[in-house]
């Protein structure tokens, strides 16, 4: 239906089962969890009449639930049988039992996977919001949120953007007064009137009627491009947070009874037999008949298969099971038979990408001309691309949230952090969101989308915040490939490769290496992930590098040559890093030397180290101990004499090699 031809009205009987569907739903794993059948339950109890918000949704809206929204999942398409196969955690459940109780998910309905984080599902509601923006669709995003966590910093981030770009978005705050134990009024920022009273509608959300009303309003506004409403729904929690706590500690008798006198469930239904639209033995019937189903469904759900434990690695990347399954790799766009310098090549890649795709989008500080990036990678391309490629907020989490709103949405984000140095506020979005939202719904979502950012040091004046290295942060994050590219044929190969990957990668590119001009074969090959490339065969020692310090690599090999033959791996790819490659040379070499920019603890050359000295077909061909040439657990200082005293030089790389050269 259009904006015009809304429904005037609700069957307000047939809300009135879906709401105490719901309660039944919540009152039945209650039961259950106190038999000691399941492990944790979260209830909607208290919130059922914003069930009736649903009823307003067209086909291709989308709907960002939290873990309080059982009666709009149902009431959006998901049966109550599904919600039973999720509490018990069964493999046919909406993630296959990785989920808890109360993280709704349904790709086919519309229903984005509830991520436990508060507020961490509002920033990806825009992103798909400003998806159906851009292609001009008619449809909305409806993002819920609790009270408590109306204090997130990206709760002010998504509205914020969301009213920057108009975005055909509609924000739930449900206003239950409590965050677990803590009441929540002193803290309330609309209490606390931070907010603009022209973009808030108060509503007293006990009664379904005065939802529908402001949900009403609320909505003709979103699809006529009047930008979005932020809904602030009064009700109350009348259960404990959730099965773990118990709410009579903290809470009154006499303030859980008078909740109890204006449950949402028997004012509704008082109302109607009031006036004669429903009797009390009617209403009796109604909910027998709902016992028994919610009873029954739950029995069966019980009997359903449980996940079975060698599937733990499933759809962590695309169709991929234990061992990860690459993306196909094509020749990035670029000519071969040049020089190019690395900033340019990737500059190529994303104008190459944008003319072939209409799906591809760039976010990021300072991309748009005339400053084309602080290192001009996006240069000229929001002049001659100027719907796909837009200027972002100084609001990391907006990027990274945005971005994976979007790629959920069907597009194809290719989005900047201007230094990586400054991906902490985007932590929450990559770790918990982007990371986790294939394997969480056992492949239902994904999230397709570059987060590129400068890196590095080895460029004196970068000091702490524009010089780090720290690619072991994001290769700890499962479900995130890590790409670090030294050349500009790997540069655009690498990027290309991400570009068209059905994953999310983070790819690092090396400032110090930026704006070297460097010769391309005539030949530009693919560069698929986990492939290394050996860029000095040798007999000697295997020396292995990626990034910034592949120069350092380059020229002590050059050093070397008449004193030992060094084979020197250039990594590229650090998740999934090519263990195969590595391990063939130091079957060869029987030596081998690491070198890395990143700091030494939990590093990724500790992780190289450990897998070869761990293989017992590894560690029967070393003739000696592997040694890691490292920056310390340091920061890098301002004063170039700081930065160079921390970072890996030559002396370092060279006596490293003479070491394991001795044995």
């Amino acid at each position: 239906m259009s904006s015009n031809s809304i429904q005037k009205t609700y069957n307000k009987l047939e809300l009135l089962k879906l709401m105490y569907l719901s309660r039944e739903g919540d009152r039945r794993e209650g039961v259950l969890l106190r038999q000691g059948k399941g492990w944790f339950q979260v209830s909607g109890m208290g919130h059922e009449s914003l069930g009736v918000i649903p009823l307003l949704m067209e086909e291709g809206d989308y709907l960002f639930p939290y873990y309080r929204d059982r009666a709009m999942a149902l009431a959006k398409g998901t049966t109550n049988r599904e919600l039973a196969e999720a509490y018990f955690a069964k493999q046919c459940s909406s993630s296959a039992g990785r989920q808890m109780p109360g993280h709704y998910s349904s790709r086919k309905k519309n229903i984005w996977s509830v991520p436990t984080p508060t507020g961490a599902n509002l920033l990806p509601g825009c992103g798909v919001a400003w998806g159906m923006q851009m292609q001009e669709k008619s449809n909305l995003v409806v993002a819920t949120i609790g009270d408590a966590a109306s204090r997130q910093g990206e709760f002010y981030e998504a509205v914020a953007f969301a009213i920057e770009r108009n975005l055909p978005i509609v924000f739930l705050v449900e206003d239950n007064r409590y965050g677990i134990s803590t009441n929540t009024d002193k803290f309330n920022p609309f209490k606390l009137e931070v907010f603009n009273h022209e973009i808030v509608k108060h509503v007293d959300a006990r009664h379904p009627d005065r939802v529908w009303d402001a949900a009403v309003e609320a909505f003709e506004k979103a699809r006529s491009d009047n930008g979005p409403t932020l809904m602030l729904c009064e009700l109350d929690r009348l259960c404990s947070h959730t099965s773990s706590d118990d709410h009579r500690v903290y809470r009154p008798a006499e303030e859980i009874a008078e909740m109890f006198d204006r449950d949402p469930i028997s004012v509704l239904a008082d109302e109607l037999i009031d006036t004669g639209e429903l009797t009390q033995e009617d209403w009796e019937n109604i909910r027998q008949e709902i016992d028994e189903q919610v009873d029954r469904e739950y029995i069966e759900a019980e009997s359903k298969e449980d996940p079975v434990a060698e599937t733990v690695l499933d759809q962590l990347f695309a169709e991929s099971t234990a061992e990860h399954n690459l993306p196909v790799a094509e020749p990035p766009p670029i000519e071969g038979g040049r020089n190019w310098r690395m900033v340019d090549a990737v500059n190529q890649v994303f104008k190459s990408g944008l003319e072939s795709n209409k799906d591809f989008v760039f976010f990021g500080e300072d991309i748009e001309d005339p400053k084309g990036g602080v290192f001009r990678l996006t240069a000229d391309l929001s002049d001659t691309f100027p719907d796909r490629v837009f200027n972002a907020p100084l609001a990391e989490a907006t990027i990274a949230g945005v971005a994976c709103g979007l790629a959920s949405y069907g597009m194809r984000p290719v989005f900047e952090i201007q230094f990586i140095d400054f991906s902490g506020p985007a932590w929450n979005q990559i770790s918990q969101n982007i990371g986790s939202l294939r394997w969480r719904t056992n492949g239902d979502w994904s999230c397709p989308m570059v987060l590129y950012a400068p890196y590095g040091a080895y460029l004196p004046g970068g000091s702490i915040w524009h010089s780090q290295a720290n690619e072991a942060f994001f290769s700890h994050i499962p479900g995130i490939q890590v790409v670090i590219p030294s050349t500009p044929e790997d540069a655009a190969g690498l990027m290309w490769t991400a570009m068209h990957a059905e994953d999310p990668t983070i790819y690092l590119i090396p400032k110090h290496l930026f704006r070297q001009q460097i010769s391309v074969d005539e030949n530009v090959a693919a560069v698929p992930f986990g492939s290394a490339r050996i860029r000095q065969e040798g007999d000697d020692v295997t020396l292995v590098t990626w990034g910034n310090c592949t120069e350092h690599a380059e020229s002590v090999v050059k050093k070397l040559e008449d004193e030992v033959s060094v084979e020197f791996i250039d990594l590229r790819s650090i998740v999934p890093w090519d263990k195969q490659t590595v391990r063939d040379s130091v079957e060869k070499t029987g030596r081998l030397v690491v070198v890395q920019e990143d700091g030494e603890t939990c590093s990724i050359g500790q992780s190289i180290i450990a897998e070869i000295s761990g293989n017992p077909d590894s560690f029967s061909n070393l003739f000696a101990a592997p040694k890691l040439v490292t920056k310390p657990d340091v920061y890098i200082g301002y004063n170039p004499i700081h930065e160079y005293a921390a970072l890996p030089d030559e002396e370092e790389v060279i006596a490293a090699i003479r070491l394991v050269m001795e044995d």
